[in-house]
């Protein structure tokens, strides 16, 4: 069961997404993984930022970042923001 946030940061792997059949539509399951994933933990609907695609798509169709970190806050009663966190390499 989800728990009631407001804000916060998930650091998601995209091993699923490198796992699956075909190489070529990496970044769509990619975006629709993230989405999903979201929703899961965060148990609402779940607006993505372009900014988010944007990065996906960044490094081509079939090399989407094996990590992605994403920021999200709570905008109304089970509808959350989710935005790209950067986060320092180490």
């Amino acid at each position: 069961m989800p728990q009631d946030k407001t804000e916060g940061i998930y650091v998601i792997h995209m091993r699923k997404v490198y796992r699956a059949r075909h190489r070529r539509n990496r970044d769509q399951r990619a975006i629709k993984y993230i989405r999903t994933f979201l929703e899961r933990h965060l148990g609402g609907k779940v607006i993505l930022d372009p900014a988010i695609s944007i990065y996906i798509y960044k490094k081509k169709i079939e090399k989407p970042p094996r990590v992605v970190a994403v920021r999200f806050m709570k905008i109304d009663q089970g509808v959350y923001k989710a935005c790209l966190a950067l986060l320092a390499k180490r």
